[in-house]
């Protein structure tokens, strides 16, 4: 029975990052030399795939992070934040072609990005999305994966199909 709640686990979390990404949602090598351009890129990304106002996401992007850095450390930020016109979380990953400077908790320039959109007033689905990203991407083994595939399709299966390192 054990086994069986640890398989239903990560399917339950393989499923869960499919609800957040599609295969049009990775930018696989981006160049931006700052966080603010960065933000422009994802809300531009944003409007076209999730229909979203671009203004609102990149406003809703930066006031977050100025509440405190969404740059988690190891070279990895997740910025996340309340939008309307989504019904669900829904993501965009982004590796960026040079790190930039992200006030990270740890310093390290930031490469790879999870941005995350949830509804406004939205019940705890965000932070179970936020915990779900923060731990695939806490994975040494999988943030070398990411950061040596350039081709978006082999990125989007990394995401969606990682099982966490420490399976039992």
């Amino acid at each position: 029975h054990k086994l069986l709640s640890i398989l239903k686990i990560f399917k339950d979390r393989k499923l869960e990052l499919l609800k957040i990404l599609n295969p049009q949602s990775i930018i696989a090598s981006l160049n931006v030399d700052s966080k603010k351009n960065l933000f422009h890129e994802i809300s531009l990304q944003a409007t076209v795939l999730y229909d979203l106002n671009q203004r609102e996401v990149f406003s809703a992007l930066a006031e977050r992070e100025s509440l405190g850095p969404t740059g988690m450390g190891d070279g990895i930020a997740i910025p996340h934040a309340r939008v309307s016109k989504v019904d669900s979380v829904k993501g965009i990953f982004v590796r960026l072609e040079k790190p930039i400077l992200f006030d990270s908790v740890d310093g390290i320039p930031v490469d790879l990005v999870f941005a995350l959109f949830a509804p406004l007033g939205t019940n705890g689905d965000h932070l179970k999305a936020l915990a779900r990203v923060s731990r695939l991407l806490r994975s040494k083994n999988t943030r070398h994966k990411l950061r040596s595939n350039h081709d978006s399709s082999v990125i989007y299966s990394i995401l969606t199909e990682e099982n966490e390192e420490k399976a039992a």
